[in-house]
């Protein structure tokens, strides 16, 4: 008799604790790049984030958020700075994220909306001029970097 493998259900942030994170982008005006979040994203619909997302299982958190700005925005980026991780916990969403946070220049490329189902806006904010709907963990994001709380890599 051939045993059936249940399909696993877990979902990252939800049924585990997920870990993902983003990037502030910088452009030659040194303002960043923070996108606003379409009725599709996996949470927190309608406010402002920095670019990012999930690793994916056996990625390097470093590659995944190159990986994840490049799908999103289109820019392949220098990250050159490490801030401090956050814990986002939407308790509105039942999500707990562990989010890794970087800076970083654009290499090469043009800010384009990859990803219109999940975003509805890419717009450049000066680094104290942000949006009040700017989730949790870019505004401690953008604070860390404000109080020169990061390390350059």
């Amino acid at each position: 008799m051939k045993k059936e493998i249940k399909k696993c259900e877990c979902k990252a942030g939800k049924t585990h604790i997920g870990v993902g994170g983003g990037v502030i982008i910088f452009n030659s005006k040194k303002e960043i790049l923070l996108m606003k979040r379409g009725k599709n994203a996996k949470n927190q619909a309608g406010w402002w984030s920095k670019p990012g997302g999930t690793v994916e299982y056996g990625e390097k958190v470093v590659m995944a958020m190159e990986r994840e700005v490049k799908e999103e925005t289109g820019l392949d980026i220098n990250i050159w700075g490490l801030l401090p991780h956050v814990d986002d916990i939407m308790k509105k969403d039942c999500q707990h994220w562990v989010a890794f946070n970087y800076l970083a220049n654009i290499k090469k490329g043009e800010v384009k909306n990859l990803e219109p189902h999940k975003c509805d806006e890419l717009k450049w904010f000066a680094v104290n001029k942000i949006p009040v709907k700017t989730v949790q963990n870019t505004k401690e994001a953008v604070k860390n970097f404000r109080e020169k709380k990061y390390i350059k890599l």
